[in-house]
């Protein structure tokens, strides 16, 4: 089992599971993080961490599009180690539906 960010980071990028992060198996888009399959060790300390709850573990149905789309792109977007500001519009996107389809960006973010 590893963990996932899905859907409901798009937009919001809290960023508080990047401090409790053991491991640093964090990376940074744009507009979203994703968790690298083979760094994260399962402790779950992340998932309780996120306001907006879009991390999940990879055993929960529904998530293979997540579980793909952390993988690809773990590999491509810098590693994130220290948490940033949250965008200042984040807790608008809370719970916003589609997030993936309309506003999901492939670009990479800052890292550290």
């Amino acid at each position: 089992m590893t963990y996932v960010v899905n859907e409901n980071c798009i937009k919001c990028k809290y960023m508080d599971c990047v401090e409790v992060c053991p491991v640093d198996c964090f990376y940074e888009g744009e507009n979203m993080l994703v968790i690298h399959p083979d760094e994260c060790i399962d402790c779950g300390v992340c998932e309780p961490e996120c306001p907006a709850e879009a991390i999940k573990p990879d055993t929960e149905p529904g998530l293979e599009q997540w579980i793909t789309l952390n993988a690809e792109f773990a590999k491509v977007w810098p590693n994130i180690t220290t948490k940033k500001e949250a965008p200042p519009d984040g807790k608008e996107w809370e719970g916003v539906p589609d997030k993936y389809a309309k506003f999901f960006s492939p670009q990479p973010g800052g890292g550290d």
